[in-house]
């Protein structure tokens, strides 16, 4: 690693490190000085599109579920993370406050490929800027042109490459953005842990893809997710289980579930129409049943479910296109491309998180 992003990677460290028992990756670590999360407060665009330096954590989150050319199924992930080390004002130059990190990914049924990058805000090496929106971290961004709607977020340039690797897609939609939970406050447990979240969940993706030296057209669906908050979990929030589905109807369905180190579990989630309009369910609507698990190294993370929705009729199975999507970067993870079957048929994504 270049001596630069190994410094900037300790200091990524460092800023979760102190909390990294207080909920996963110290997401539920005490924020003190931050602003918290309010619910009632209105979600404007272009302007949210935008970074929220005061608050200590963020990100802008792209996965893309892709059949090849060859026929082949691909999956695709694109990440921007900002992490505030203190509170207070973002500060100048070297000077500033803020720490970037960004994660990318291809996945086939063969091969999981990733890269990571580390950068400094305040210098130019990352940032977001809301209209035309732009994120970015060294050469790899998410860009919208002039003109782009604020309302859709579309169309958007995804680019990223490593050595291994490169993503070229075009992601588009006519359809507006999409808020969680209640306006886009979103409540991640019952102690008032919160954050600010809304979604993107119907872009159509094209474009090209290249992994090991082979490069391949590839079209599909894409899904992205944006939040923001200064303490998304709750101390004894261990982990994550979140699937952004696309099923055969048109209809999108998001859940997560958050793991307490009792054994409890907090759960939500939204039904999207295929018309665009959201359904906010009820923990107790919801059931997500581990039902086969992948050891990776020392970890175990379960990477296949059984899904039901009673009030939707939803009894799913999902499972992996690769059990070994594995993110072994600063601060690891699994991440990859699922397949829907029974009740309802369809494509999605699985983060499973603190495993």
């Amino acid at each position: 690693m270049h001596r630069r992003a190994f410094v900037q990677g300790l200091a990524w460290l460092a800023a979760a490190g102190p909390a990294r028992a207080q909920g996963f990756a110290g997401l539920g670590g005490e924020a003190e000085g931050y602003p918290p999360v309010v619910r009632g407060r209105a979600l404007t665009f272009p302007a949210d599109h935008g970074a929220h330096p005061q608050f200590r954590i963020e990100w802008w989150y792209v996965t893309a579920n892709l059949r090849g050319e060859d026929g082949e199924a691909y999956g695709v992930q694109w990440t921007l993370f900002r992490q505030a080390m203190a509170p207070g004002s973002e500060g100048q130059g070297w000077g500033s406050r803020q720490l970037w990190m960004g994660h990318a990914a291809v996945t086939s049924a063969r091969q999981h490929l990733f890269a990571e990058r580390l950068a400094r805000g305040g210098v130019g090496q990352a940032g977001v800027e809301a209209a035309p929106f732009h994120a970015f971290i060294d050469a790899w961004e998410l860009r919208a042109p002039e003109g782009a709607s604020a309302q859709t977020l579309a169309p958007l340039a995804l680019k990223a490459s490593s050595t291994d690797f490169r993503i070229d897609l075009r992601l588009d939609t006519t359809r507006p953005v999409v808020l969680q939970g209640e306006g886009g406050y979103s409540e991640k447990s019952t102690r008032g842990q919160a954050s600010y979240y809304y979604s993107q969940p119907f872009f159509t993706a094209q474009g090209e893809i290249a992994l090991a030296g082979r490069s391949v057209g590839v079209t599909g669906q894409a899904w992205l997710d944006r939040e923001w908050s200064s303490q998304p979990l709750a101390p004894d929030q261990k982990g994550w289980d979140w699937m952004s589905l696309h099923l055969a109807s048109g209809d999108k369905v998001m859940l997560f579930r958050l793991r307490q180190d009792d054994g409890a579990d907090y759960r939500s989630g939204n039904w999207i129409d295929a018309d665009g309009t959201a359904h906010a369910l009820a923990a107790s609507d919801i059931a997500m049943t581990p039902t086969a698990w992948t050891t990776i190294g020392t970890h175990v993370v379960p990477t296949s479910w059984r899904v039901a929705i009673a009030s939707r009729g939803l009894t799913i199975s999902i499972a992996p296109l690769n059990p070994q999507s594995w993110m072994g970067t600063s601060i690891p993870y699994w991440e990859g491309p699922v397949r829907i079957e029974g009740s309802h048929g369809g494509v999605g994504y699985l983060e499973a998180t603190g495993y």
